[in-house]
């Protein structure tokens, strides 16, 4: 069963998130700090539950130092709700945040969302080459380009390949929104526009000049197909 991580100083409620994922059927280990959450990820962790505000280590500082080493998914449970956090935690590599106080079912909704595209893509060994120099390998969740392995987290990941189901065609916030993160998009979110620049970034220039994804305003995004 998938291995969840709960990283929050609040030990009430870790207590209470622990006995719920328990009964889903989901295993759980616990952090009440970022330092301990350091020492705790492993390969067996599938996700890892972070608050922002705690002591020794927050959830930030945490995620950056995370992202040293683990692509492991992220999802922020947090009081704090102005946009600057969200901007730098998406920034920084988190895949999506729940703010408190959350519904079980939200949240169970949120994790299942996450591990079906990190642990749903495991089970399929199949290749998928599109663009001329991006190559995905499906089953491992590995993408390189122009031969070179993309240093990408799980989102980014199934951002890059729903771009390459679909070249040369407009996707929007919406249909990324449900498609990436399994959600639908909320008023002034940013999630998605974060997780494309975060994409653009981390891909390298095409040998044509062109960009490789376009934003076109007011509809979305396009990934732009190598023969245009």
């Amino acid at each position: 069963m998938p291995h969840i991580l709960l990283v929050d100083d609040d030990t009430e409620l870790t207590a209470l998130l622990e006995d719920i994922l328990t009964y889903e059927g989901f295993t759980v280990s616990q952090a009440n700090n970022g330092v301990e959450g350091l020492e705790a990820v492993n390969d067996s962790i599938d996700l890892i539950l972070l608050d922002i505000m705690m002591p020794k280590m927050s959830g930030m500082e945490m995620l950056k130092l995370l992202r040293e080493k683990w692509q492991t998914p992220v999802l922020f449970l947090t009081a704090k709700g102005e946009e600057i956090d969200r901007v730098i935690g998406l920034e920084l590599g988190a895949d999506d945040f729940l703010p408190k106080p959350f519904s079980d079912r939200e949240l169970l909704a949120r994790i299942r969302a996450i591990l079906r595209r990190t642990q749903g893509a495991s089970s399929s060994q199949t290749t998928n080459e599109s663009n001329n120099d991006i190559v995905l390998n499906i089953g491992a969740q590995e993408a390189y380009c122009q031969d070179t392995l993309l240093d990408l987290t799980s989102t980014e990941f199934s951002l890059l390949e729903l771009f390459l189901r679909h070249p040369g065609t407009t996707l929007t916030k919406e249909n990324i929104s449900v498609e990436v993160l399994g959600k639908r998009l909320a008023a002034f979110d940013r999630a998605v526009d974060m997780h494309v620049s975060n994409l653009r970034k981390k891909l390298p220039e095409r040998e044509d000049g062109k960009p490789r994804i376009k934003t076109l305003r007011g509809k979305g995004y396009l990934f732009v197909e190598t023969s245009q």
